[in-house]
């Protein structure tokens, strides 16, 4: 017998912030609203339960601590390969945005 553990979700934001925070977390069906709005914006999920776990701890708006940068900062730049980015592309993305 399997007790299934229920779905966490966090949803970090870099863009022109000079490091990423925590935008939004939960657990159950608000994380599931949360991965679905995700993916309905295109953005890439990454499913980490130690990671998830660490950044769940954060309070919203929270900045993500120096000792998750490395591993953040992974995360990061795979979603940018995946969509043909490199890092810093955000940053001008959201200049042009903001015009």
């Amino acid at each position: 017998m399997s007790i299934d553990s229920p779905t966490v979700a966090v949803a970090i934001e870099y863009g022109m912030n000079e490091v990423p925070v925590v935008k939004a977390h939960g657990t159950g069906k608000l994380a599931e609203m949360i991965i679905d709005a995700a993916r309905e914006a295109g953005v890439h999920i990454h499913k980490d339960e130690d990671l998830v776990g660490l950044l769940s701890l954060l309070e919203l708006n929270d900045e993500i601590p120096e000792s998750l940068y490395a591993v953040v900062a992974e995360v990061l730049a795979y979603s940018y390969w995946l969509k043909g980015m490199r890092p810093g592309d955000e940053k001008k993305a959201d200049l042009n945005a903001n015009r």
